[in-house]
């Protein structure tokens, strides 16, 4: 009796010891009426429902290497495998990624190979949207960079003199090529730059939602001034579901997080709610983490061990109002020369998060897109 209450004592010290261990102008809001809204009916002749057209086959998607979910488990890495490592690492990480070279193969065939089952949409359209500066840009240039196989400047890449100006100024769209010796082969994935958000001389509410109807042509130079409307040169009076954008992709630098304004979160917020009405769902991607944690930038497969990354994600949630599993740490190629495999691994699972979140579409198109947040974490 008395070993059975010892027993019992060692057993719940033990316990304890595991338990301790921007909103925009009040003028916008008339031009939205004028902008003419998506009439698509939401079935078929037959009544049936239409069929999804961002739906894949199983072989198109069959690899998934890159799980943000329980139940994987990473490759260790050489470095930081204990708690007291590094100050600001935890001892596990809070997500499960594989980084071996292996993974990286497995996803570039996987995204490559991709298609959608609608012959009207030929490849998944989606568009990047977020605050003057925050990497929008260069993301577009690192996710070419890594099928190419070397640093490219693909998207028009700098440095506006003036801060609050966006570099970007038109609507300009990306095909993504398989490889730097297949450039007449593009993937089914098309990704459209334009104008950043900002306090008082970014892009509207009103252009927004036009571009994401489909009405905005490519290379539409933006003018706060002069808003799309129907005589705008080039307006798409009934936008195809090709051109209509299918995905939407807000980008945020993780540096700036706590210095957005009460009215740029406002603006997040209107566009979130504004946006979901169409049907379309969010996730955010965090670019640029070697800029919150030095020790991610030593080793960025270290990106979710960091406290810091964390951190800066749980402000960034709470800026976009959306849930830390739909956010997605990213890291974009700016000073380097070389490719990393492991920062090839975050862009990758980047895009193959996009995929899926167009894949998941569950409505009729034409009255659905999928939306997606890349938020830019600068450690």
């Amino acid at each position: 009796m008395e070993q059975n209450k010892k027993t019992l004592k060692t057993m719940e010290k033990k316990l304890e010891e595991k338990t301790a261990a921007f909103s925009f102008a009040t003028s916008n809001a008339s031009l939205l009426s004028a902008l003419p809204a998506l009439d698509t009916p939401a079935s078929g002749a037959d009544g049936t429902a239409t069929p999804n057209p961002f739906s894949t086959t199983a072989e198109s998607r069959r690899v998934k290497p890159v799980r943000f979910g329980k139940g994987e488990t990473a490759a260790a890495g050489p470095l930081f495998t204990t708690l007291n490592a590094w100050p600001g690492l935890q001892g596990s990480p809070w997500r499960q990624v594989d980084w071996s070279q292996e993974t990286n193969a497995a996803l570039m065939e996987s995204i490559r190979s991709y298609k959608l089952a609608c012959d009207a949409a030929p490849a998944a359209r989606v568009l990047l949207i977020g605050p003057v500066g925050a990497g929008k840009s260069s993301f577009i240039s690192s996710v070419q960079s890594v099928f190419y196989g070397r640093v490219v400047n693909r998207a028009m890449v700098g440095t506006s003199v003036n801060s609050s100006a966006s570099f970007t100024k038109k609507l300009q769209s990306y095909k993504l090529y398989s490889s730097r010796e297949r450039v007449d082969e593009s993937m089914a994935l098309v990704l459209s730059d334009m104008v950043g958000l900002g306090e008082t001389n970014g892009l509207t509410l009103h252009d927004t939602l036009a571009v994401i109807k489909g009405h905005v042509p490519d290379g539409h130079t933006f003018n706060a001034c002069c808003p799309v409307m129907t005589d705008t040169p080039g307006y798409v009076e009934e936008p195809s579901l090709a051109e209509k954008v299918h995905c939407v992709v807000f980008v945020v630098s993780a540096p700036e997080i706590s210095s957005y304004s009460d009215t740029m979160k406002s603006t997040f917020h209107q566009l979130r709610e504004l946006i979901s009405a169409l049907d379309i769902h969010q996730v955010a991607l965090l670019t640029h983490v070697d800029k919150v944690c030095p020790k991610t930038a030593s080793d960025v497969s270290q990106v979710y061990k960091s406290s810091p990354v964390k951190d800066v994600m749980v402000k960034a949630s709470d800026l976009l109002g959306m849930p830390l599993s739909s956010i997605v740490p990213v890291k974009n190629y700016s000073e380097e020369l070389e490719l990393d495999p492991h920062t090839d691994t975050l862009l990758l699972g980047a895009l193959d998060h996009i995929l899926h979140t167009v894949q998941g579409q569950r409505t009729p198109p034409g009255n659905s897109h999928r939306m997606l947040l890349i938020l830019d974490l600068t450690n």
